[in-house]
């Protein structure tokens, strides 16, 4: 799967459907102007008493994955001491999440609360699974573009750390790019702009934690890609589709900002991960591009005949879930003076789709796999690096997959996925 493709759909008319970066749709009609926050377990709806919640889709809870949080979450910089920071040292410390009803943001929010983090404040465009919005101090519903609610969650905390899940996901984004613009693109310039406001005030740096894409890499052709050694941050960066492109104009924003308050006081401390496709034994493949590979092994688990939409020569990289959710909090918590640059690479491993099916059949020897490509398709995975370069990641903040291609299949993949359609 790609970062914004693990979701289930659901059909409607609606073009404004936000999906949290790794879980089901965040609702419909996100045109509202108020934002509701459940504090406590009392729902709280600020100027539009009339909003009502939308109907609740149901994320999985991702596998437990530890994240270490014994480095020093904040610059040296920063200030240990409320006489040192903002006249107002009244409120809370907290973490702001968006888009996290998905499959990463539960993840997220468990990990975080496992190791200690109390204060976490979500959001997302549906109110949360109970189980999850136990784990937060608050919940919100809200839309990530509706500027007067985003900047009331700045207000109600001292959020020194966002993570930034929300987005339209990248095959939605192909047939409604306009759409994907203002969401992907104007919905995060927003939270990026009111997080450094926000940390100018405080006068101390706000992390912006920012899950990328290897969509933003377009190889020029398939000749090009076979030769390529692993790609570095700063090659080929030449999307072919829509969401490649929000992504990496995102990207160089967030990586601007971070440069131009580099000597300031306070400001934006923009970090950002390239994800290759991501494994999830949790999540149902929806058809996001690279979920040819997933989707071999559900279908065999069901006894389902599958036709690859990518030939068995095609390659990209990919790492699980867990392996996601860990990085993410790993990059969170590391010393800025060790971050050598903004936005990192993370792979794990880079099978073909035909090392795929060899290895799904090794589990399920009935499997029925064959392979029919379909060129929209085939040319969008074709544009994308065969391997990844992530020795910055590994270098600057100890990068390390627990997964490789047989760990996944063994330790996770098969016993996850068997467990869920045996619950089914």
């Amino acid at each position: 799967m790609q970062w914004g493709d693990l979701i289930r759909d659901r059909s409607g008319p609606d073009p404004g459907r936000i999906r949290g970066e790794s879980g089901g749709i965040r609702g419909a009609g996100v045109y509202h102007a108020s934002i509701g926050i459940e504090r406590n377990g009392r729902a709280i709806t600020y100027n539009d008493p009339a909003m009502t919640p939308r109907s609740k889709s149901s994320a999985p809870t991702s596998p437990r994955v530890v994240i270490d949080m014994t480095q020093d979450a904040r610059d040296e910089s920063e200030p240990d001491t409320p006489s040192q920071m903002s006249p107002d040292t009244t409120r809370t410390r907290a973490i702001l999440i968006t888009g996290a009803g998905g499959e990463i943001g539960h993840g997220l929010i468990q990990a975080l609360q496992e190791a200690g983090q109390q204060n976490i404040l979500a959001v997302d465009l549906n109110p949360l699974d109970s189980s999850v919005a136990s784990r937060c101090r608050e919940t919100a519903v809200a839309d990530i573009r509706d500027e007067a609610a985003m900047a009331r969650l700045f207000a109600s905390c001292e959020i020194e750390t966002v993570y930034h899940l929300a987005a339209l996901l990248s095959s939605t984004a192909e047939k409604r790019p306009f759409d994907a613009h203002d969401i992907n693109v104007n919905g995060t310039v927003t939270l990026m702009r009111l997080a450094r406001e926000h940390a100018s005030q405080r006068n101390s740096r706000v992390r912006f934690l920012f899950p990328s894409t290897i969509a933003v890499y377009g190889l020029p052709d398939l000749p090009t890609k076979n030769r390529a050694e692993p790609v570095r941050e700063d090659q080929f960066l030449q999307p072919i589709t829509m969401y490649g492109c929000n992504k990496l104009y995102c990207e160089q924003i967030g990586r601007y900002l971070t440069w131009r308050d580099r000597e300031a006081d306070g400001g934006l401390d923009f970090r950002a991960i390239r994800f290759p496709g991501i494994l999830s034994a949790e999540t149902t493949p929806t058809g996001g591009t690279s979920d040819f590979a997933p989707l071999m092994i559900h279908h065999a688990a069901r006894g389902e005949r599958y036709a690859s939409f990518v030939d068995a020569d095609r390659t990209i990289p990919f790492v699980t879930m867990p392996d996601a959710i860990r990085a993410i909090g790993q990059l969170a918590a590391a010393d800025a003076k060790r971050l050598s640059q903004t936005v990192y690479n993370v792979g794990a491993f880079s099978p073909s789709a035909g090392d795929f099916a060899e290895k799904t059949r090794a589990y399920f020897p009935e499997a029925d796999i064959v392979f029919d490509s379909v060129a929209a398709r085939q040319n969008i995975v074709d544009s994308w690096p065969a391997r990844v370069d992530d020795r910055a990641a590994r270098n600057d903040w100890g990068y390390r997959p627990q997964h490789d291609f047989d760990a996944a299949f063994g330790s996770y993949l098969i016993p996850g996925i068997q467990r869920a359609i045996g619950s089914m």
